[in-house]
């Protein structure tokens, strides 16, 4: 990826540099299209996709709060066999419904 620094620029309180990422025409052509449905253009949606993923450690906290708070609010505290049973079920259901 190459950037180029637009000292001085700033959109929404963030300094803002252009990127040139080489991705298959395909791809680019769905985020563009999936952008406009959003009523942004590709750069704003790209911002606001950025800014709204997660790593996956802040998914590991945020899993660990949930946990935590079901725990003080019901006493439900599964362990790692039962956390491991209900992904598989979860990635069973959601292949399950895009089969569909």
């Amino acid at each position: 990826m190459r950037t180029r620094s637009m000292a001085g620029v700033l959109e929404k309180g963030f300094i803002m540099s252009d990127a040139n990422v080489r991705i298959p025409a395909e791809a680019r052509d769905r985020l563009a299209e999936v952008a406009a449905a959003e009523g942004l253009s590709l750069r704003a949606y790209l911002a606001h996709l950025a800014q709204t993923l997660l790593t996956p450690d802040e998914r590991a906290e945020r899993a660990e709060r949930a946990r935590h708070i079901l725990r003080e609010w019901n006493g439900y505290d599964p362990d790692d066999s039962e956390v491991a049973m209900a992904d598989q079920e979860l990635d069973r259901r959601l292949a399950e419904a895009g089969a569909a």
